[in-house]
């Protein structure tokens, strides 16, 4: 445990409080008390040493002309001009505003939408109705994105049949004619967003409800014989008892900055909304493999890891920084 040192005048005032953290020192000891767990552990070390450092050697390729038939170590080292091709490609700069805008929806959505029906769900006591409302909610993760992008394009078409959309819009008097939804550009990166948060909204939302559940519940009792509320035990016990976790998964997905999408984007994109739905990956697919230019293909999977990783290790500097929670 960290010791509390104050700092206290002549007058008896506390000036400031500091945390002292002791470092524990790894002793051959207790490495014994542990090795049975280290024993477990080498599989996953294994695994993850075989099949996610191993294949980084690849990552020469974005430093040479690649030619698929030719000796690996024959190729033509060619140094920065891949990344030089990269970002001076005309188009990248459109595909990288897509691809943070996008991430950016879906970190802001992605987080309070948990968060929120985590809380609400907390507030039932109806135990059947919540696992009712769990299970409806989390089960669009499992699906598909091939499955989730056709139901999303049938709920959002034009087709009196099918779409639900502007069928209810209609019925409602806020439209006179259906809307093509996925032909308006500037309505993509809301769709995206929406779609995102429909399909892991369940999934993250069981995340927060297991670390609710981990809260003393006599700190609610306590905060109710005081008088609090309902929205005051939601903000000062609830919220305060998660915050770790929150901290940690924003940390985690801000390191995924990049990481927009391929398939929604893919799947849901057409010759309308292409200024507005092509990401990295799919640039990659379109200027990369399918044109067999393996190197810019690396290129920017280079460029993809290097900003999700300075992402990932700046919020965890600031978090260390402004609260003592941190990822590493």
């Amino acid at each position: 445990m960290a010791e509390i040192r104050e700092n206290i005048n002549k007058s008896g005032k506390v000036l400031k409080v500091k945390k002292v953290k002791k470092n524990k020192k790894i002793t051959w000891k207790m490495i014994k008390s542990q090795k049975e767990l280290m024993f477990m552990s080498v599989p996953f070390l294994v695994y993850i040493a075989v099949f996610a450092y191993a294949p980084i050697w690849g990552w020469l390729m974005a430093f040479q002309n690649y030619k698929p038939g030719v000796d690996f170590f024959h190729q033509t080292w060619v140094g920065l001009a891949q990344f030089k091709s990269l970002f001076s490609y005309m188009g990248f700069i459109q595909v990288l505003r897509n691809t943070v805008a996008m991430s950016l929806i879906n970190l802001v959505l992605g987080m309070i939408c948990p968060i929120i029906l985590a809380l609400l769900l907390n507030e039932i006591k109806s135990t059947f109705f919540k696992r009712t409302v769990q299970t409806i909610s989390y089960l669009p993760h499992f699906l598909s994105w091939i499955i989730a992008t056709g139901i999303i394009a049938d709920v959002l078409s034009t087709d009196p049949a099918i779409g639900i959309i502007n069928n209810l819009l209609m019925q409602l008097h806020f439209i006179s004619k259906p809307i093509l939804f996925l032909g308006i550009p500037k309505m993509f990166w809301g769709i995206v967003g929406v779609s995102t948060v429909w399909k892991e909204v369940g999934w993250g939302t069981i995340i927060y409800l297991s670390a609710i559940s981990s809260i003393d519940p006599a700190l609610y009792e306590a905060a109710e014989i005081d008088g609090a509320g309902r929205f005051q035990k939601m903000r000062h016990i609830t919220i305060t008892g998660i915050k770790a976790t929150i901290i940690i998964l924003l940390i985690m997905n801000i390191g995924h900055i990049l990481d927009a999408g391929f398939e929604i984007q893919y799947f849901l994109g057409n010759g309308l909304v292409s200024d507005y739905s092509k990401t990295i990956d799919i640039f990659v697919l379109d200027y990369g493999i399918n044109q067999f230019n393996y190197s810019l293909a690396t290129a920017a999977g280079i460029f993809k890891s290097a900003v999700s990783i300075t992402m990932l290790l700046l919020a965890n500097f600031i978090s260390g920084k402004v609260s003592d929670e941190k990822l590493i």
